[in-house]
């Protein structure tokens, strides 16, 4: 009974012990897994990193170069011709704005801003603009400049550039013309109605196209002359800023002089409105006949 119980306890130890191996081996699967899967994820979420990263060593990715800026305007069929438009602008610059003087403006002032004016002792400079950066022109073998209907190279303004051979295209360019000339500059200021003298002034090169009306450029054209406006000290004096002093009032019996080629006509009259030495006149003759002539020491002459 006491060897059969010990055999009992015998078979329940092997029993147990070979359990004890199966937990153990159990427990040591379980571990080998669990770290096998925990090294799997950690190899799963590098490997995207690695991939990518190969990826971008092997295929990197292009410069985003900055676009290329469209070409200058020194690269227009233009460019190579911009000395000889200033050139050309320079030389052609007086013909749009000098006639011939009329009686009395060699006396110190030109008929011009406001009009014409002469083109002796004056300096031309040209600046010439640029085209509008968006236009392009097609190449071209000859160009040429013209002035556009009415133009006048004075100031600020435009001439014309046209394709002769190898295109047909044509264009307008901005200039500056700046024509410079001598002209009488106030040293102190003056007030209006005074009767200005040479020392008054200096004459120094000014632009005159800077300046609304025409320059005096003489002293001699202050005699007998007085200020319409008031000067300030360095400001340039023009021939409408002087006042004749009236000769001849409305009503005034006149003579009245014709001249023509080799004859001349005296008549007697009355003058319809107020005049000095110089300054246009509408007279009336004694027959009714209205006719506009200058004054020449009381005599209104005018010229057939």
């Amino acid at each position: 009974m006491l060897a059969q119980a010990r055999t009992t306890l015998a078979q329940t130890r092997t029993t147990l012990a070979q359990k004890r191996t199966t937990l153990a081996q159990t427990l040591g699967t379980f571990a080998a897994l669990g770290f096998a899967a925990s090294t799997v994820a950690v190899a799963a979420q590098q490997a995207p990193n690695a991939a990518q990263h190969a990826a971008a060593m092997a295929n990197p990715p292009a410069v985003q170069h900055a676009p290329a800026r469209p070409s200058s305007d020194d690269a227009s069929p233009l460019a190579e011709m911009a000395p000889q438009l200033q050139r050309w602008i320079e030389e052609s610059a007086a013909s749009t704005w000098m006639i011939r003087l009329p009686a009395g403006a060699d006396s110190g002032a030109t008929d011009g801003a406001d009009g014409d004016v002469g083109a002796a002792g004056l300096r031309v400079e040209v600046k010439v603009g640029r085209l509008n950066r968006g236009m392009r022109l097609a190449p071209c073998a000859r160009i040429e400049p013209f002035l556009p209907p009415n133009a006048r190279l004075w100031g600020r303004g435009f001439v014309g550039v046209r394709c002769t051979e190898g295109a047909t295209w044509s264009t307008m360019i901005p200039v500056t013309v700046s024509v410079f000339g001598p002209a009488l500059v106030a040293n102190l200021p003056l007030p209006a109605g005074s009767m200005p003298s040479p020392g008054d002034f200096r004459i120094d090169e000014v632009d005159w196209t800077r300046t609304t009306g025409v320059p005096v450029t003489d002293p001699a054209w202050l005699a007998g002359r007085s200020l319409a406006r008031p000067l300030s000290a360095g400001q340039v004096l023009r021939a409408n800023d002087l006042r004749v002093p009236q000769t001849i009032a409305a009503g005034d019996p006149v003579r009245i002089r014709m001249v023509g080629t080799g004859f001349s006509v005296s008549a007697s009259g009355f003058a319809l409105a107020g005049a000095g030495e110089g300054q246009s006149l509408r007279v009336r003759t004694e027959s009714g006949r209205m006719l506009v002539g200058t004054v020449r020491e009381r005599t209104v002459e005018i010229r057939l």
